[in-house]
């Protein structure tokens, strides 16, 4: 039975805005075929000025949508999924973190849904996001994987993986604008330490983690060792910064705090 909006989501918080501005805005749906539930008015205020329809209700949204994203936080899944159970939902998308495909089957209709699940960033707020998708379920509908991989791709880049390696992904790129700005910090700091105002320190260190992100990008021909070579120069400035961050063991420290965060994304999927 043809279903009433082509995408229906389950939470109106900050990624699930995110997705949406995505969506209306790049026109990849008409608002009106979006249905957001959200107990709170306010949420559901700020959403219906993308014109889509708002509800309290998650039953109105899970029985009328081709597909159904979980936006909401992993701890609050269970009682949304009795919140809907008897429901016809056949496709569904979650942005749910730890929260694994098969839990959301068993909850709902068995192996007889089927489930991507995705772990986007908070740069996604700014169209600048990464975000990992797992599509096996929709394999064989080139359709299907089309849509899911444009909801995401309309707020940043998107990376097909197998489920398996999303705890892997959170690590990297799900907690990964943190580790950034925890960078960006302290080069603020240092060089309010060497006399520039804050606000000198915050352009010169912002601008520089995003031109050296966007070389990164741009330069396939070289490796990142190449690339720092190239700004170190024998017994020049750089190279003393270099080895006092090597010296710290910054790669062996960068390798713990992944590992930690990957450690406790695992705990949670269990």
């Amino acid at each position: 039975m043809k279903k009433q909006y082509k995408l229906g989501v389950i939470g109106g918080g900050f990624m699930a805005t995110a997705i949406l501005k995505g969506v209306v805005y790049s026109e990849l749906l008409r608002s009106k075929k979006i249905i957001v539930a959200d107990p709170s008015a306010a949420a559901r205020e700020k959403l219906a000025d993308l014109g889509v329809y708002t509800t309290a209700n998650n039953r109105d949204v899970a029985g009328n949508c081709e597909y159904l994203l979980f936006a909401v936080k992993p701890q609050n899944f269970d009682a949304v999924a009795e919140s809907i159970r008897g429901l016809p939902v056949e496709k569904a998308v979650s942005i749910m973190a730890g929260v694994k495909k098969q839990k959301i089957k068993d909850a709902l209709f068995g192996n007889t849904i089927k489930v991507a699940r995705a772990m986007p960033n908070l740069p996604c707020s700014v169209g600048a996001g990464m975000t990992a998708v797992d599509i096996e379920d929709f394999s064989e509908d080139a359709d299907d994987c089309s849509f899911i991989l444009d909801l995401f791709g309309r707020i940043g880049s998107v990376l097909t993986l197998p489920e398996e390696k999303l705890n892997a992904v959170t690590g990297i790129s799900g907690s990964g604008p943190a580790y950034v700005y925890l960078f960006i910090d302290g080069l603020i700091k240092a060089g309010v330490a060497q006399g520039l105002s804050e606000e000198e320190a915050k352009v010169l260190a912002v601008q520089t983690v995003a031109g050296g992100a966007e070389m990164v990008a741009r330069s396939e021909d070289k490796t990142l060792g190449e690339l720092i070579g190239a700004v170190c120069s024998k017994g020049g400035t750089t190279v003393m910064a270099v080895d006092s961050f090597r010296a710290d063991d910054m790669e062996g420290m960068i390798g713990r705090a992944v590992a930690a965060c990957v450690k406790r994304a695992e705990e949670l999927s269990e």
